[in-house]
């Protein structure tokens, strides 16, 4: 087997950290969100958005409750520049919301950015710049303290753009750009300055926000790091400690959850994990996984097929069918045990905690439907069949007879090789039990009693008057049983000579109403060892009986 090259990578270093507090935290509290679909997410698409686009995202991630989105690079741009400013200009931004915009720490993409967000009721201008060792050695060429001082002269004209602004609703965010590959104790140092330049104060609080631009460890060491930052930091009051997880190794939910439990305030992030090259950390994703847990989320994402259709149309991606909680198959199953599981565990589930096997979120609660819950192909067990049809039409196979018809949906589905649409299960049964008219079809049949009081009366006191037409010709015949089937059956062994008994039997109506047709399920076993399944229905519940023996008959091998 050829091996691949794993010699050119080398492991992340692990963090000098003892006595790390997180693995014992718990998640009981929602952090500050921060979208960044209009910027990170936008600038990753094929096609970006278009101003009139963003305008439709902007205001679904405000319907969602999310107070601080990133809007844009607007110094990018013009398209971005326009887009901010017509969220200015139009008064579309609700006072509780503050919009973040993007910039390099240089001079004149700082000024650009100031010129988009002014008049902006409140606003976030981000900076950043590259700390990275590879970044600094490889791309800038320039020293520790070079790079540094790149941050502090930014931050001074933020500072001074500021107070010229005369605006007390702008508020700074440093971004130390490849945290994940920046020394800790200079990440911390970078970090410092900026305060110290900015005046950070528990009154007027900077966000450091502590980017894994690429995603390089297990999310466990991503979490040492930023405890380590959080016990490190000087007046850890003055600054909210953010995260930006990218989804290079997959992990960037796990990154941010355990960034969390490390201490970090708030998360950036993206619908759906949209983002550059992987993607960013997932909202969606990681405010469910919340929710599922008890915790409230501070989102609203009750309406999720709505906010994917947003989504969809606003950004031309879309979305995975296995995406959790938001994908087209994530409440449903396939195979048969799961299916099983989850028809028990939805008739057993109350007003109580949610409880159901194999699904961890409630459908309902995300708007999603229960409709395909279960779905039907070769895999699918009888638990599953049984199931649709119960839930679509009120027929409620019973457990013994389930294996015989669920034989019938595999060979089906085995044949097509296609997925069985519950219509198509439905016809499916109706063809192979109700509707059977050969070899054996009822022609006529009426019922009688030889007792006023038929209920109470003993042994053969039923009388049927019956014509059964086969392929030797009709079968005219009278008999009387102890009930209507049991009369059947006898009349009808006597004339055709084919021994059998009724092996098992169960009934009930389909649906509620008083015009409510009944069905009956029979299992006949004749004396040679043969055995058939059949389903009968009618308005009168002994005729169903008997339309299910002659079913039955009809399906004997």
């Amino acid at each position: 087997m050829k091996t691949m090259n794993y010699r050119k990578y080398s492991a992340y270093p692990a963090v000098p950290i003892t006595g790390r507090t997180w693995p014992d935290k718990r998640l009981e509290a929602a952090p500050i969100w921060c979208s960044v679909d209009l910027r990170d997410g936008n600038q990753a698409l094929p096609v970006p958005m278009s101003v009139e686009e963003k305008v439709v995202m902007f205001k679904l991630l405000v319907s969602v409750g999310f107070k601080e989105i990133e809007v844009g690079f607007p110094a990018a741009s013009a398209t971005e520049f326009a887009f901010v400013r017509r969220l200015v200009e139009e008064k579309l931004i609700p006072d509780d919301v503050t919009i973040q915009v993007l910039t390099q720490a240089r001079e004149h993409l700082i000024r650009r950015s100031f010129e988009a967000i002014s008049g902006a009721p409140n606003a976030i201008v981000h900076m950043y710049n590259s700390t990275s060792t590879l970044q600094r050695d490889v791309v800038f060429r320039k020293s520790r303290e070079e790079i540094k001082v790149i941050a502090v002269e930014g931050t001074r004209l933020c500072r001074q753009l500021k107070e010229e602004s005369g605006s007390s609703g702008i508020r700074f965010e440093y971004s130390p750009e490849s945290f994940t590959g920046t020394e800790l104790d200079y990440a911390l140092e970078v970090c410092h300055a900026v305060m110290e330049e900015w005046g950070a104060s528990a009154e007027n609080r900077v966000i450091l926000n502590l980017p894994s631009t690429v995603e390089m460890s297990l999310p466990n060491i991503y979490a040492d790091r930023i405890e380590w930052f959080c016990r490190n930091i000087r007046d850890r009051d003055a600054a909210f400690i953010s995260v930006h997880a990218h989804n290079d190794r997959g992990t960037a939910v796990a990154t941010a959850e355990l960034a969390l439990l490390a201490g970090a305030d708030r998360i950036e992030g993206a619908l759906f994990g949209n983002g550059e090259r992987c993607g960013n950390m997932d909202i969606v994703t990681m405010a469910l996984n919340l929710f599922t847990q008890g915790v409230d989320p501070g989102l609203d994402f009750s309406d999720l097929p709505h906010i994917r259709e947003v989504y969809s149309r606003c950004t031309r991606m879309d979305v995975h069918p296995r995406h959790p909680y938001a994908g087209d198959l994530v409440y449903t199953a396939f195979s048969g045990s799961h299916q099983d599981a989850i028809s028990k565990g939805m008739k057993a589930h109350g007003d109580g905690l949610w409880d159901v096997p194999y699904l961890p979120i409630d459908p309902g609660d995300v708007g999603c439907s229960y409709e395909a819950i279960v779905r039907i192909n070769s895999q699918s067990g009888k638990g599953g069949v049984a199931f649709v049809l119960e839930k679509d039409y009120g027929i409620q196979i019973p457990k013994w007879m389930q294996p015989d018809f669920a034989w019938e949906v595999q060979a089906l589905a085995d044949r097509t090789g296609e997925e069985l649409s519950p219509e198509r299960i439905h016809e499916l049964f109706l063809d192979g039990y109700v509707r059977l008219r050969q070899p054996v079809a009822l022609k006529k049949c009426t019922i009688s009693w030889v007792d006023s009081e038929p209920l109470e009366s003993g042994e053969a006191a039923t009388l049927i008057s019956a014509v059964v037409e086969m392929k030797g010709g009709e079968l005219v015949f009278e008999a009387r049983g102890n009930g209507p089937l049991d009369a059947f059956v006898k009349g009808f062994i006597e004339k055709s000579g084919l021994s059998f008994s009724v092996d098992e039997y169960a009934e009930h109506a389909i649906g509620h109403s008083s015009g409510a047709e009944a069905i009956a399920y029979i299992r006949i076993v004749c004396e040679d060892g043969r055995s058939a399944c059949g389903a009968g229905v009618d308005s009168n519940i002994s005729l169903a009986s008997i339309r299910a023996i002659v079913s039955a008959l009809n399906r004997l091998p």
